[in-house]
């Protein structure tokens, strides 16, 4: 076991030096809690030696954990600091939730499918995630009874941004959501500030289709 232990714990060294580091995300909070967070775990037994490889994989319900580099990207891009609440919608394995709690304050995340959520909780419990709050819902709806949010990260691709979303930023708060078609999307920040609101493209990107009220229809 001891063994194992260290050769996920190389793996995801590598994993940080090579796909993220190499790439530019420098921010040293983002960089501490990709270090920290023992992906394999999030993924099934039979995948968890590619769970450092540079790409998305299997969660099961035609649903994949992003490749690592874009879970940086994005989390980098929200600028969390240690005293922030964050949302997430689509929990999915439950990797970028855990990344952010390295991070936030604490973390509220949502999932529309039940077995995605229930697997998820159980690995928040299991790696002692206590500041990470779950909830079994439509995420395109957000979180309302705790807003308003500091960031909001939506990890599945939308039509548009959902204003539901953008109301429940706190002011200077910040969104980053993958907008466009079915098939590929725009990662597109959103900042909510005295001027208003503004919108900033960060590159091209490609997520399972975001579901929901203000979403795609299942």
């Amino acid at each position: 076991m001891a063994d194992s232990s260290l050769k996920y714990e190389r793996q995801r060294e590598d994993m940080v030096r090579r796909q993220i580091e190499g790439r530019g995300i420098s921010d040293p909070n983002v960089l501490s809690a990709f270090r920290k967070v023992p992906r394999h775990l999030f993924v099934s037994e039979a995948l968890m030696d590619q769970a450092y490889g540079d790409y998305p994989l299997p969660i099961g319900e035609q649903q994949t954990i992003s490749q690592p580099y874009i879970v940086a990207e994005m989390t980098q891009a929200l600028q969390i600091g240690k005293g922030d609440r964050v949302l997430e919608i689509g929990t999915g394995s439950g990797y970028q939730a855990a990344i952010l709690a390295e991070i936030a304050y604490r973390v509220y995340t949502v999932e529309r499918i039940y077995s995605l959520y229930v697997t998820a909780r159980k690995r928040f419990d299991k790696l002692h995630y206590h500041n990470i709050i779950t909830r079994y819902s439509d995420g395109t709806l957000g979180w309302m009874d705790q807003s308003p949010f500091d960031a909001i990260m939506v990890t599945a691709g939308a039509p548009r941004v959902p204003a539901t979303l953008v109301q429940q930023l706190a002011p200077g708060g910040r969104l980053v959501i993958p907008v466009g078609d079915r098939y590929s999307q725009d990662l597109v920040k959103v900042i909510r500030d005295e001027q208003g609101v503004r919108q900033a493209s960060l590159g091209g990107c490609r997520f399972v289709k975001l579901v929901g009220e203000h979403g795609w229809d299942d």
